[in-house]
């Protein structure tokens, strides 16, 4: 899944982010979402999240899909 919509999130997914000073080279951080920050149900470039790292981006891709919730 490509992280463009909230309701495909929950905290505790594993996920690829970019942030936004690596946002021309592209480079993805991985981590574990504490929070979803973006409101709307859609983003085109990606729901924005917390990270447990606290590193902050939008979703590029969702590593672990969890069917429950």
């Amino acid at each position: 899944m490509d992280g463009t919509r909230r309701r495909d999130l929950r905290p505790g997914q594993l996920v690829a982010i970019v942030q936004k000073a690596d946002q021309r080279s592209g480079v993805l951080t991985i981590g574990v979402v504490e929070d979803i920050l973006t409101s709307k149900e859609t983003h085109s470039r990606g729901i924005k999240v917390r990270l447990e790292s606290g590193e902050i981006g939008r979703v590029r891709e969702i590593l672990d899909v969890r069917t429950d919730g």
